[in-house]
């Protein structure tokens, strides 16, 4: 999965999640793209701030992830097609990475110092664990996951 930051010919910034990079260039050229504020279909890419570093996902990410196929959200509502979306995306993160648990931060740390071997986890942080790795400039990212049998 990869996210882009988006820009539409009014200015409105915004992100977008693509299964690669030729399904960014395919969804634009068929006019798929639009942005959430206004409308409009005049979509850029635009230069992002941030990356995240996802590590032994890496030749995991460089398959060709499958499309939504259009007629999937052919007709939908946004948030219906953001819902099929965040699904691909949360089945994604829960097979390709480890749940480590409450030993997220050090496990993260271990990581990021070449302690570990370097692979993609996932677990838990408080405010003050993940405010402490960001400010150690260790790559992390906070995303809602629901728990583990609560998934359909």
């Amino acid at each position: 999965m990869i996210v882009y930051d988006l820009q539409c010919g009014g200015g409105h910034r915004f992100e977008g999640w693509f299964a690669s990079a030729e399904d960014f260039g395919s969804q634009r050229e068929r006019k798929l793209l639009e942005c959430p504020s206004c409308g409009a279909k005049d979509v850029v890419r635009v230069p992002s701030a941030a990356r995240l570093n996802m590590g032994a996902m890496m030749p995991v990410a460089a398959e060709k992830a499958p499309a939504v196929p259009a007629e999937a959200t052919e007709g939908r509502d946004p948030l219906a097609i953001a819902q099929i979306l965040y699904s691909r995306m949360v089945d994604a993160l829960l097979t390709k990475s480890e749940d480590v648990g409450k030993d997220f931060p050090a496990e993260a740390r271990r990581i990021h110092n070449d302690e570990a071997p370097k692979r993609a986890i996932r677990g838990q942080a408080s405010d003050e664990e993940h405010e402490a790795l960001v400010e150690d400039g260790i790559p992390v990212i906070r995303l809602p996951v629901p728990p583990e049998g609560h998934w359909n």
